[in-house]
């Protein structure tokens, strides 16, 4: 009985240092905190997750109301762009108060501090971003000075200084030294400046296309040598041009800004420039009638300019090898492709019915053999005879 009583005795000191293992591990186990303020504060920010989005949907009902009673639709707009950012209030709200929960003093407060701060930076910047879109449909009333394209330039501007800001004050947040950081890059810039050469070339030219406006996107243009077809897009370093194939060129913007360039969609009118010959047998009278006509059809259609506004010309130009040749000079008031070859094909055919008319025909390239006096001319033999000839020449 004795030998026995220690061991019994023992038994409530061993679960009490069994129950004080646990309690220390409860109150140090998770990364050095107490179980019961981490379980706290995972469940604070697993509901900010949760709720985030029927937040951010009370926030943008709210929003959306206020815009509502103004007369632009800016602010509208504007809110639209918010919803991303808004979506992350809760969630920062959450885990501010869930690192208040934990209470992790020194070192680790001041990093979880800095961790909200960072991302209260880039809802801010996000933000912004997001709403430098709507804002450049505000500048609507200057879009003709500045034309679409540089607002388009504007806008991917602003948004690229957003976030090289945003960026610089996440940094500082945590206290890296973004001078160092910018110096440090200042000599790598320099060498990469020095191979980059051609794209800041590409970017200026690209800002000359824009500032003297020799195209939009849209515009029908020709450069001698390099492509011609339709302006898509107007990039930092090159312009897309979709050729009448379908295909797309990539063309720097430096070849557009050098080069000479036609601008087809700025014609103000169309031009139709033909030789038309008709036979030498032609008479003056015929000619005059073809003439008359012709002008007649031009000056009292509605489809073609008249002068002054355009020069118009129907005149015999030239005596060519085997025609009498008229030069057909006029302009259409259609810069419409489709529509232009409509007209040309309704004064080609009138053309046609007009020469015929006046009793001629045009003309086209052929020779004329003329015979002088006395002299000989061939006759092949006819068939008999070359048969029998070529049977004299077999039996010699």
């Amino acid at each position: 009985m004795s030998a026995s009583t220690p061991a019994r005795e023992s038994l409530p000191a061993q679960w009490q240092e069994f129950w004080g293992i646990v309690v220390e591990v409860w109150q140090t186990s998770f990364l050095g905190i107490d179980v019961s303020q981490g379980l706290t504060a995972v469940g604070i920010v697993l509901l900010g997750l949760l709720v985030r989005g029927l937040i951010a949907k009370w926030l943008l009902g709210t929003l959306r109301r206020l815009a509502g009673r103004s007369e632009t639709s800016l602010d509208d707009a504007v809110v639209d762009a918010l919803q991303g950012p808004m979506k992350m209030v809760p969630v920062i709200i959450a885990l501010f108060f869930a690192l208040n929960v934990l209470s992790l003093g020194g070192d680790g407060e001041l990093r979880g501090h800095q961790l909200v701060q960072s991302l209260v930076v880039i809802a801010l910047f996000w933000a912004l971003h997001n709403a430098v879109g709507p804002l450049a449909h505000a500048l609507e009333s200057v879009r003709a000075a500045l034309t679409p394209v540089m607002i388009d330039w504007l806008t991917k501007a602003l948004r690229i200084v957003f976030i090289i800001v945003g960026a610089a004050a996440v940094l500082q947040v945590w206290d890296i030294p973004v001078a160092g950081i910018v110096a440090g890059l200042g000599l790598f810039g320099v060498a990469i400046g020095l191979g980059a050469q051609d794209l800041f070339k590409n970017l200026i030219s690209g800002i000359l296309i824009l500032t003297e406006k020799r195209f939009l996107p849209g515009d029908w243009i020709l450069v001698s040598g390099v492509v011609e077809g339709t302006v898509e897009e107007i990039n930092f370093r090159s312009t897309v041009v979709r050729r009448f194939d379908k295909g797309p060129v990539y063309v720097p913007n430096s070849k557009l800004s050098d080069n000479a360039v036609t601008n087809f969609s700025r014609m103000t009118h169309r031009r139709i420039k033909w030789a038309i010959g008709v036979r030498y047998d032609t008479t003056s009278d015929q000619l005059r009638e073809i003439r008359d006509k012709v002008l007649a059809y031009l000056s009292e259609s509605p489809d073609f300019a008249d002068p002054p506004e355009v020069a118009t010309f129907m005149r015999v130009d030239a005596f060519g090898p085997s025609s009498i040749d008229f030069l057909l000079y006029c302009f259409t008031k259609t810069t419409n492709w489709g529509e232009w070859l409509r007209l040309k094909e309704e004064l080609a055919i009138f053309l046609k019915e007009t020469v015929e008319a006046a009793g001629t025909e045009f003309a086209f390239p052929s020779t004329s053999v003329y015979l002088e006096g006395g002299a000989e001319v061939f006759e092949p033999p006819s068939g008999s005879e070359a048969l029998l000839a070529n049977e004299a020449g077999r039996s010699a």
